[in-house]
């Protein structure tokens, strides 16, 4: 029951984030707003959920990993009916906000719950496993049921969808799982977590509104003195905090950077290619958001399939290699992207995104097995949380950074304009993922899964 519980957990927090993408077009139509209101729709869940992540885990282990699981998906539930309910765009982006709270203690500490429960190495590493499948079983049915629900009951019941499964999974906790905790093992870092949120808002908040407002104007130029001085001090503070949030002394290994950059790139373009393709498909293809979320399929089926060989695939020709491959599959898919016209050509479009799903299916273990075999077995839970948030957070400046690009452009108001702007972003997507594969070719080592100890 504790596995089917904590599955249950990490796939609501998936499916939250993935149903919204076909809502997009609708949201924005009731609201009367553009596309930068979107973004922040979007990157309100991405930029908490980013930032708390390692917070998340650590209040379990202090706390009580079940009293922190229910307070997530009351979060969850409550973010979600904010949502539902939210007579403007401003409290929905408000109501998401609080959702990313929510699955940034989910997400963890139904994964801390998991490895307690299951003491047996080989029955763990099955639990794990059906744990972590439940994110590929809701990014392939998240953009299914999503526009199934926009088009039959409207866009705010996708938010409303969440909340029984979030009750549901809560009765069942409270019934069947423990509450653990392990105080002495770790501690809180508060300022340098305040000061995590502060930096990466800032530079959210410079992607997404610098083009509008001007790189020069006088909120910009504020929100990049806020973004350097709070930068400035999350490193002091880390350098000189005993039991930091993020301990520096990680960053001297190569493969261990390289893994993060690979992990940041990853999601980069992929979330940014999610947040735009349901919009384009809609707008110019006039399709319904069902049939959009069918013809986003490719990319969730072949990303299932592809992860369940990468293991394979990584000991026969190395991590480097599939890593290399994967984000070269991605930049590929998106470079393929660029080709898009007025009349979209589906087969193109289905190609691409069946490239992308393999990439990323090629990419996501090997990134966190490289980064946990480059730091010693103390710090493997540390690494791992730290990879989860690059993944994040290159999903956050992904949506921010590309999406003002085809904003700026969208502006214009013709389809020309559109398009060229999808154009651009695309290629800006499709430019950091091979930057990710360069990197991981370049500085992944032959042996980048012998771990140290």
């Amino acid at each position: 029951m504790i596995l089917l519980v904590t599955s249950l957990g990490v796939f609501i927090a998936q499916l939250d984030s993935q149903v919204v993408n076909l809502a997009l077009k609708h949201i924005g139509g009731d609201f009367g707003t553009g596309v930068t209101a979107l973004q922040w729709v979007m990157d309100a869940y991405n930029l908490l959920y980013a930032t708390l992540l390692l917070s998340g885990g650590t209040l379990g282990d202090l706390y009580g990993r079940m009293r922190f699981y229910m307070i997530g998906l009351g979060l969850i539930a409550g973010g979600s009916v904010v949502c539902a309910m939210a007579p403007n765009v401003g409290l929905l982006i408000a109501g998401r906000a609080i959702t990313g709270v929510g699955a940034a203690l989910d997400v963890p500490i139904s994964l801390a719950i998991l490895t307690v429960a299951y003491r047996d190495p080989r029955q763990r590493s099955f639990a794990i496993g059906i744990w972590a499948s439940c994110n590929g079983i809701a990014i392939a049915l998240g953009p299914t049921i999503g526009g199934l629900l926009v088009d039959v009951t409207g866009w705010r019941s996708i938010f409303a969808l969440v909340v029984p499964l979030c009750l549901l999974t809560m009765a069942l906790a409270w019934r069947h799982v423990p509450d653990t905790s392990d105080p002495g093992s770790r501690t809180l870092d508060p300022a340098g977590q305040s000061l995590a949120v502060v930096a990466l808002g800032a530079l959210a908040f410079i992607a997404i509104e610098g083009p509008h407002a001007g790189l020069t104007s006088p909120l910009v130029t504020t929100l990049g003195a806020v973004l350097i001085v709070s930068g400035a001090a999350f490193f002091a503070v880390e350098r000189r905090t005993k039991g930091a949030m993020v301990p520096l002394a990680l960053f001297a290994d190569r493969q261990f950077n390289a893994a993060l950059v690979a992990a940041g790139t990853m999601t980069f373009g992929m979330y940014a290619m999610m947040f735009l393709t349901p919009l384009y498909l809609q707008d110019f293809g006039h399709a319904s958001a069902f049939r959009v979320g069918l013809e986003m399929l490719p990319m969730s089926v072949s990303f299932i399939i592809v992860s369940q060989a990468a293991g394979k695939l990584g000991g026969a020709f190395g991590a480097r290699g599939v890593m290399t491959a994967g984000l070269g599959c991605m930049g590929g898919g998106l470079l393929l992207l660029t080709q898009v016209a007025a009349v979209p050509d589906l087969r193109l479009v289905e190609a691409a995104l069946l490239i992308i799903g393999i990439g990323l299916g090629l990419n996501t273990a090997p990134v966190n097995a490289v980064a946990v075999a480059a730091v010693p077995r103390h710090r493997a839970g540390t690494a791992s949380g730290l990879v989860n948030t690059l993944r994040m957070i290159g999903a956050t400046l992904g949506i921010a950074a590309l999406g003002a690009i085809y904003a700026v452009y969208a502006q214009a108001g013709s389809p020309e304009h559109t398009i060229a702007g999808l154009r651009l972003a695309y290629l800006g997507g499709a430019v950091v993922e091979l930057s990710g594969a360069v990197t991981a070719f370049l500085f992944v080592g032959a042996n980048a899964l012998d771990r140290k100890t």
